[in-house]
C-alpha cells in the first residue's frame, strides 16, 4: 500500500534525491559557523533520514543528526547498528521489563537482531523466529527460545503467550498478532502495510521510527562496552552498492550491510 505514497514522496520517475543512504559513520571535514559541539577531525556517526546522501565519500549533514563515535567502535560497526537499533528502541522503549515474554519474528535481520539483543538486555525472555541457518546466531544474540519457521509455523503458537510480539518481517497480521499477545500486551508491526499503519493505536504499534541523538549515543555506548553485536557485513567500496541492494531485496539479508566509500 506504500507504493504510490512513496513515489509521490521520493520521486515519480526516479529518486528525487539521487544519492541514497541514511545511516553513516565518518570523520568531520568541515563545520558550519554555528556548530559548537563538533570539530574538524572528530569521528562521528548519525542518520540523515529522508534527506539521505550517505552513499558517498562526502555528505553535508545537520549537526543535530550526528553524535560522537567512541574510538573503540569501528566506522563499520557504527554505521551498521544505527538503523536497526534505533527502530528496535523506538518500539521497545517502556514496553518491556524484567521477565517480559517477547516474540521477535525476523530475528536475524537488521531490526530483528537489535530487537532480540535489546529485549534480552532488558531482562526479557525472548523467543526468536528465524531460518535454521540463523538459529545459532539468534541464540548467541540472547534468544532463550528459537523457532525455525521452515519447520514450525507461528500459527501453532498458543494464544496469549507473549507480552510483546515484534514482527520485523510483515507476515503476522494484526488479528493473529493480537491473539498471540496477553490482554495487556503489545503488537509491534515494524514492517506494517499502509492500512495497518493508519489504524495503529492502543496496543498495536506501527509508525516510522524516530532518529534520536540520545538513542544513537546509547547504542554506540553498548557497542563500546561489548554489550551489543552490530551483526554487520561490509561489502567493500561504493562499487558494491548494487550488490548490497540485491542482498536486501532477496529477503535473505542477515544483520546489516555496509559499504565503505573510502575503500
Amino acid at each position: 500500500g506504500f507504493a504510490l505514497p512513496a513515489r509521490l514522496a521520493l520521486g515519480l520517475r526516479g529518486p528525487r534525491v539521487r544519492v541514497l543512504g541514511s545511516s553513516f559513520s565518518g570523520v568531520v571535514e568541515q563545520v558550519g559557523s554555528g556548530v559548537t559541539d563538533f570539530a574538524v577531525g572528530d569521528e562521528i556517526a548519525g542518520m540523515n533520514g529522508a534527506r539521505m546522501g550517505a552513499h558517498a565519500q562526502f555528505a553535508a549533514i545537520r549537526a543535530s543528526s550526528i553524535v560522537h563515535k567512541p574510538k573503540q567502535v569501528s566506522h563499520i560497526e557504527a554505521a551498521g547498528v544505527l538503523f536497526g537499533g534505533t527502530t528496535a528502541m523506538h518500539f521497545l522503549r517502556d514496553r518491556i521489563a524484567e521477565g517480559s515474554r517477547v516474540l521477535v519474528n525476523g530475528a536475524s535481520g537488521a531490526v530483528g537482531s537489535s530487537a532480540v539483543q535489546l529485549a534480552a538486555l532488558a531482562g526479557a525472555e525472548v523467543t526468536a523466529v528465524a531460518s535454521q541457518a540463523n538459529v545459532d546466531l539468534v541464540t548467541r544474540l540472547g534468544a532463550t527460545h528459537t523457532i525455525n519457521y521452515q519447520e514450525n509455523a507461528i500459527d501453532d503458537l498458543p494464544d496469549h503467550s507473549f507480552d510483546l510480539v515484534f514482527d520485523a518481517v510483515g507476515n503476522i497480521d494484526r488479528s493473529h498478532g493480537l491473539q498471540l499477545t496477553t490482554p495487556n500486551g503489545y503488537l509491534v508491526l515494524a514492517a506494517a502495510n499502509l492500512w495497518d499503519t493508519i489504524r495503529a493505536g492502543g496496543r498495536v504499534l506501527a509508525s516510522p521510527a524516530t532518529e534520536s541523538a540520545g538513542d544513537m549515543t546509547y547504542l554506540l555506548g553498548l557497542l563500546e562496552k561489548g554489550k551489543l553485536d552490530p551483526v554487520t557485513r561490509s561489502l567493500g567500496g561504493l562499487e558494491a552498492v548494487v550488490d548490497a541492494y540485491r542482498i536486501v531485496d532477496s529477503g535473505r539479508k542477515v544483520g546489516n550491510i555496509v559499504v565503505q566509500p573510502w575503500a
